[in-house]
């Protein structure tokens, strides 16, 4: 006589049942968390790729090296904005010119002064009575050659740019005398095509 085995008890089938369910229910939910991770991951990497706030160009982070300044800017430039040089009064690009527009920092191109504020200081120097936003300059005492004096650097680009005085005629008495070859200068109506188009309102009903 052959003995069969005994069918198993209702008990014994639900709690296999209920162990294979729960099994399987661990098993999705560990499937779940690692496409979720996954996906996450990718909408992470692309943020990263097409947000631009979200990566810093190494130009805009670092100072052009001292090569790279040598190729940049002329003899004269570097002169003037790396061993603070200064150029010949009389002589230069700007100490006479009346045209409006604004005045950039020939190594990194930040606007620094307006033709607003340009005057006619008789040293044959460009001169302003203040640059276009404060926190865009540096100003150090300066020593140098037997005088007491207080030098003027670009924020950003740390060049020498020239020396302010208190003898100047706006409100605050200041005279910034800076040398041409620190800067650039852009006219009105190139303001635009420039990418400085947000200084066009400083000159509307200007003359």
């Amino acid at each position: 006589m052959i003995n069969l085995p005994k069918r198993p008890e209702p008990r014994s089938r639900f709690l296999l049942v209920f162990c294979v369910m729960v099994l399987m229910g661990l098993i999705g939910a560990q499937m779940f968390l690692n496409r979720a991770g996954a996906q996450k991951q990718e909408e992470k990497k692309l943020q990263t790729t097409t947000d631009p706030s979200s990566s810093v160009s190494p130009a805009a982070a670092t100072k052009p090296t001292d090569k790279e300044l040598k190729q940049k800017l002329t003899p004269e430039q570097y002169y003037v904005t790396q061993k603070c040089g200064t150029e010949p009064p009389f002589n230069n690009a700007y100490w006479n010119n009346h045209a409006p527009g604004i005045y950039v920092d020939v190594v990194t191109g930040e606007a620094l002064f307006t033709s607003l504020d340009k005057f006619d200081s008789g040293s044959g120097w460009p001169s302003f009575t203040k640059p276009i936003a404060k926190e865009r300059v540096l100003e150090k005492s300066d020593r140098t050659l037997g005088m007491d004096r207080t030098e003027v650097r670009g924020a950003k680009s740390d060049a020498h740019l020239g020396h302010v005085f208190d003898d100047g005629p706006g409100p605050e008495k200041l005279r910034y005398c800076i040398n041409s070859a620190a800067l650039r200068f852009i006219p009105v109506e190139k303001l635009k095509e420039e990418g400085y188009g947000q200084f066009l309102p400083l000159f509307e009903g200007k003359k």
